[in-house]
């Protein structure tokens, strides 16, 4: 058991959750804001020894130099890397600290919106129509780049429509090659599909000036990725032909500090995680206690596991 536990901001534990925290340290603190700063983040885990972050805020050297105390991190959002990660990994392994995270908990809803607003946009049930007449998602070309879990289950969701899937990844994948998905360098992907979905880890710039033009115009983007897989001014000079077209859930997907592409014609953000669904909460709290009863069991095979660099 733990001495004190702190989440140092909201990190989405179901109520049942957030009672069997108690069970894992004699004091449990929550904070229900989001620290403004260092320092406030360093008030806030004082002498704790465990601490629970979303990814909202980072914990960097300075803050684990400054609390010695730490023995272990757990991250309520997805960990990919250490590069993409807003806990200083390197650090914190250095320290002596193990951080676990965790993945794959708000996939579905992410497949459900890019279903709902494809098949919306392409029928024309919501206003605006991509051709003349309705289409189904039958034959529809479709491009996956990042073959990882929500690349795979939209890919599958789409498949089951009848769509006509390639993908690009940075391996290959014998598995979905096998189930129909055709690999196809990224430069040819680009250039012969008509719908491309993004499913790329944080902070992974992947399409710009060169790929928007392999990819021509008369096209559908979809980013799924928690933040922009493009450049923006590439996606701004893209949208600026007049008939393509740009879907993210959240203002973070589109990447946009300025916030004027959030009402540009061609750009369809609903400004609204499709990965926090109810369920996706009951799976991040699920997972989240996991790795903490998984730590508390034993933490030198919770280290030896992981590297001090994630459980996920």
């Amino acid at each position: 058991m733990f001495r004190k536990l702190v989440a140092i901001e909201p990190v989405g534990l179901i109520p049942a959750a957030r009672q069997k925290l108690r069970e894992y340290a004699a004091e449990v603190v929550e904070y229900g804001d989001i620290p403004s700063d260092n320092g406030e983040i360093i008030d806030r885990i004082g002498d704790a020894e465990a601490v629970l972050l979303s990814y909202t805020s980072r914990i960097d050297r300075a803050v684990l130099a400054a609390c010695p105390g730490i023995r272990y991190i757990g991250m309520c959002c997805s960990l990919y890397s250490e590069e993409s990660a807003n806990v200083d990994i390197r650090a914190a392994r250095e320290q002596g600290v193990t951080v676990s995270g965790i993945r794959d908990y708000g996939d579905p809803g992410v497949v459900e919106y890019v279903a709902s607003e494809l098949i919306r946009f392409l029928q024309g049930f919501g206003g605006s129509q991509w051709q003349e007449m309705p289409v189904e998602l039958t034959d529809l070309k479709v491009g996956i780049i990042g073959l990882g879990t929500t690349g795979r289950l939209i890919a599958a969701g789409l498949q089951a429509f009848g769509a006509d899937l390639r993908y690009f990844s940075r391996t290959r994948k014998p598995d979905a090659e096998a189930a129909g998905i055709r690999y196809l360098p990224l430069p040819e992907l680009l250039a012969t599909v008509d719908v491309v979905c993004t499913c790329l880890n944080k902070n992974v710039i992947l399409l710009r000036e060169e790929q928007f033009e392999q990819l021509g115009h008369h096209k559908i983007l979809f980013n799924t990725s928690i933040g922009p897989s493009h450049d923006i001014d590439a996606l701004d000079r893209w949208l600026a032909h007049g008939d393509n077209e740009f879907f993210c859930d959240t203002a973070g997907a589109l990447g946009d500090a300025s916030g004027r592409l959030l009402t540009h014609p061609h750009v369809h953000c609903v400004n609204r995680s499709a990965g926090r669904t109810r369920q996706a909460f009951d799976r991040l709290s699920q997972k989240v206690l996991a790795n903490i009863e998984a730590f508390l069991a034993d933490p030198a095979a919770t280290e030896k596991e992981t590297g001090a660099s994630g459980r996920t």
